[in-house]
């Protein structure tokens, strides 16, 4: 397997360190050798040196579980909607659009994720951080009272705007406060994703098996003897309400050093690097007359932020350079094509494996104790990608390879199964083999991304993303899903996407995020 590149000469000057050819620490950035501002990469240069000065503090503890809770919110509020989606539309009277809450709450999400990626380069990452987990919590008790179908359906896509902001925030946030070496947790954090989603399981489980709480069918439906769905939603409004307080409450979240760079706050930024020396009893080297040294940054921001031009601004600086433009092509690639590989595959499944002679009877209580072992799972594949995206010859890229590898062979050879503990076996595998990749690539997005249009980049990635979702839900109503074509066209999409990974230009292992 390849190693990664040879780390490249970069430019020094009065300001700036010579770059080793060894470690993070020595000061190497990813995109330090990009036809980018001088004084914004000289700036960026010396800002990755004064993290890595202080390296590891109680602070980015915070952040890491702080953070987390905000992937796992938005895997939460994912799977939440198809969970209660069955019993719902049956206490409603199986009248409208079967599907509408799974296009809700992606629209949701597609619209989040533009709106508070953008938002975060535009007026900061701290607001966007701070605002959305609140709005997302509340979205979800509202919606745990709604009388009717149409009603709910516009608080599940009020619940998916809200944390639609979270996975493009929490990674950018989190980055831009972390030492170099130590870059690779970020694809550890992608456990809380799985954590989300084991906690939406074991709500389920709770909810969702007792008789009282359940109504059998469409004809005896009422309010009273289906609260089940009802007691999901309010069950993890109130988590992810406490998790919102937490976020405002453990830690005064300062804005981001990064940020703060690219809109020509020098004093700002060492404001905030001598905060956190002085908390934690760090060095700390950087003045601002180190960074006025370096000149004045240009192009990051239009001279209105709040127009037109400033949204164009920041989507230009995602092309500014041939290597940068391949980078930012080939992510939102990926992520468009997971966004319809992964729900399609369990779109077409069932009906496949009823038409192939699979028995898959089992009962409620088997149903959700299934969903929920499937989702632990999750959990544990981000933790074996952190350990191997920190391996030399396999980094970032040839991470994501093999978690795409193995996803494919678990998909192709999830069409053999006939039994029930053979159907539970392969749902777990599969939860935890994705996650190695989907974890490496949330890491990865960010880490390649120039921090000045970082999180509108993110944004527009997890937007793609959130289109094929919409598409994949269109796709489960107007086809005929017993046909096997499909299984394999997910299983190849797949392959196709750890290829792609493999050709990403960028390779993040020894080098810091500029």
């Amino acid at each position: 397997m390849a190693t990664s590149p040879a780390p490249e000469k970069v430019e020094s000057n009065s300001s700036v360190q010579a770059v080793s050819r060894t470690t993070t620490h020595d000061g190497e950035d990813i995109l330090g050798l990009q036809d980018l501002d001088p004084a914004l990469n000289r700036k960026m240069h010396l800002v990755n040196n004064a993290i890595d000065e202080i390296g590891w503090t109680p602070y980015h503890t915070k952040l890491f579980f702080l953070n987390g809770f905000g992937y796992a919110v938005d895997s939460l509020v994912l799977l939440l909607q198809g969970v209660i989606a069955g019993p719902a539309f049956r206490e409603f009277g199986e009248k409208g659009y079967d599907n509408a809450l799974t296009i809700a709450v992606y629209i949701g999400m597609l619209i989040g994720a533009l709106f508070w990626g953008l938002g975060a380069d535009i007026i900061g990452r701290r607001f966007a951080f701070n605002v959305s987990l609140l709005l997302c919590s509340v979205s979800v008790i509202i919606a745990g009272a709604m009388p009717n179908w149409p009603s709910l359906g516009l608080w599940i896509a009020l619940i998916g705007f809200g944390a639609g902001g979270n996975l493009v925030l929490d990674t950018t946030v989190f980055l831009e406060y972390l030492p170099g070496s130590k870059q690779w947790v970020l694809t550890l954090m992608a456990g809380w994703w799985g954590l989300g989603q084991a906690i939406t399981g074991l709500v389920a489980w709770g909810f969702l098996v007792p008789e009282g709480w359940n109504c059998p069918s469409v004809d005896v439906c009422t309010k009273q003897n289906n609260m089940g769905w009802r007691y999901v939603m309010f069950t993890s409004g109130a988590l992810v309400f406490v998790m919102s307080i937490l976020r405002v409450t453990v830690i005064r979240l300062k804005e981001t050093p990064k940020y703060l760079l690219a809109l020509g706050e020098d004093a700002q930024v060492v404001e905030t690097f001598q905060f956190l020396a002085s908390k934690y009893n760090r060095h700390c080297s950087l003045t601002v007359e180190k960074l006025d040294a370096c000149g004045v940054v240009l192009g990051t921001h239009s001279k209105n932020r709040f127009s037109l031009a400033e949204t164009l601004v920041h989507l230009r600086g995602l092309f500014s350079t041939p290597k940068i433009s391949l980078s930012t092509a080939l992510i939102w690639v990926s992520w468009a094509m997971m966004g319809l590989a992964y729900p399609l595959f369990y779109v077409f499944l069932p009906s496949y494996l009823a038409s192939h002679g699979a028995n898959l009877n089992v009962s409620t209580f088997e149903t959700w104790r299934n969903y929920a072992l499937t989702n632990i799972s999750s959990i544990f594949g981000p933790l074996l990608a952190g350990w191997m995206c920190n391996m030399p010859f396999l980094g970032r890229r040839y991470t994501m390879l093999i978690g795409a590898l193995m996803t494919a062979a678990f998909f192709f050879a999830y069409t053999s199964v006939r039994t029930s503990s053979q159907n539970v076996g392969f749902s777990c595998s599969i939860a935890f083999c994705l996650n190695i990749y989907y974890g490496t690539l949330y890491a990865y997005t960010p880490e390649v991304l120039p921090s000045a249009h970082r999180a509108t980049g993110n944004g527009v990635a997890v937007a793609c993303n959130r289109v094929m979702g919409i598409l994949s839900a269109v796709i489960a109503t107007v086809a005929y899903t017993s046909t096997s074509a499909p299984i394999y066209i997910c299983g190849a999409l797949l392959v196709a996407m750890g290829v792609l990974s493999a050709f990403f230009p960028f390779e993040p292992y020894g080098r810091r995020s500029s």
